[in-house]
């Protein structure tokens, strides 16, 4: 995400401005997060196999967001550190997380193919155990996707730009764009026109009503793990267009639109989620309202 080459360009970004934005954004998000996690984590109703993935994708997000953080810090604050080593660090744990972050949203989406498509014929797969074993593997692939950025020399430190690869890398550039965006943003499409082709097939052919609002459950949280990945997307968008047009400006709102992206992404799952909005709400007002202790006034009558 690095707009600089080794020659002068002919657009600066300004990071002492977007750079706080970014931060403030990040920072929002990472407290929205933990209330989120703490919530499902201590409501037992509240875990499910759905919500463990929910999990998954709230921990992704916290680390891009803390990782973006700290990259500014170290952009605005700690300007001494001027290694290239660290500098190629920062670099992968900021590809790393976004690889994280979108992955956790493919992992939800093949989720809902199991549980949509296959669970009749494979119902291991809408174990626990199955789930879990799936969150393994893919941390593995987040950990090994971003490792050309500490095993090459592209990325090296430049005095005010953020610790990415710069556009000259051309392969590697389209490398980490494919890995970020492209593979994983086709992947969900494609499970996603298959989830809702099962369940209009299901609906369509369906009379039982309790099988019937199964299938609308269903439905409901296909359309609402789409909705909120939509709204990261599009936090994205510039970004993208900027890796393929090199318009500056569009880099300068790619850099604010994906945190503030992040933390719009937590509210509309809350927004959502019905269950996990009532369980926020209960909390609030418990914690709003006050036990005002009363006295009641007894009259005892004492028989002579």
């Amino acid at each position: 995400m690095n707009d600089s080459t080794n020659e002068t360009p002919a657009f600066k970004a300004d990071y002492t401005i977007i750079g706080p934005v970014s931060m403030i954004f990040a920072a929002t998000s990472v407290i929205i997060t933990s209330y989120i996690l703490i919530i499902i984590l201590s409501t037992r109703q509240l875990h499910t196999v759905t919500r463990l993935l929910t999990c998954n994708t709230c921990f992704a997000s916290m680390l891009f967001c803390v990782t973006q953080f700290i990259a500014y810090t170290y952009l605005l604050v700690i300007k001494w550190d001027t290694s290239d080593q660290s500098c190629r660090w920062r670099g992968y744990f900021g590809y790393m997380s976004m690889i994280a972050f979108i992955y956790s949203y493919l992992l939800q989406v093949i989720s809902r193919f199991f549980f949509i498509v296959l669970s009749t014929k494979y119902r291991w797969l809408t174990s626990a155990k199955t789930h879990l074993c799936m969150i393994f593997i893919a941390w593995t692939i987040i950990i090994i996707l971003p490792l050309p950025t500490i095993l090459t020399n592209d990325i090296i430190f430049r005095k005010d730009d953020l610790c990415w690869v710069p556009k000259k890398y051309k392969l590697h550039c389209y490398y980490m764009v494919a890995v970020c965006y492209v593979i994983p943003i086709l992947l969900i499409i494609i499970f996603n026109i298959n989830i809702f082709a099962r369940l209009y097939h299901n609906r369509k052919h369906t009379i039982a009503h309790g099988t019937t609002r199964r299938h609308d459950r269903e439905y409901l949280v296909s359309r609402n793990i789409m909705i909120s990945f939509s709204a990261y997307f599009i936090g994205g968008v510039p970004y993208m267009l900027y890796i393929f047009s090199g318009v500056g400006l569009l880099y300068s709102m790619g850099v604010v639109t994906i945190t503030f992206a992040v933390s719009m992404e937590k509210l509309v799952i809350i927004y959502l989620d019905g269950e996990l909005r009532s369980m926020i709400r209960n909390y609030l007002c418990q914690t709003k309202t006050a036990v005002v202790p009363f006295a009641v006034n007894v009259g005892v009558t004492t028989l002579r």
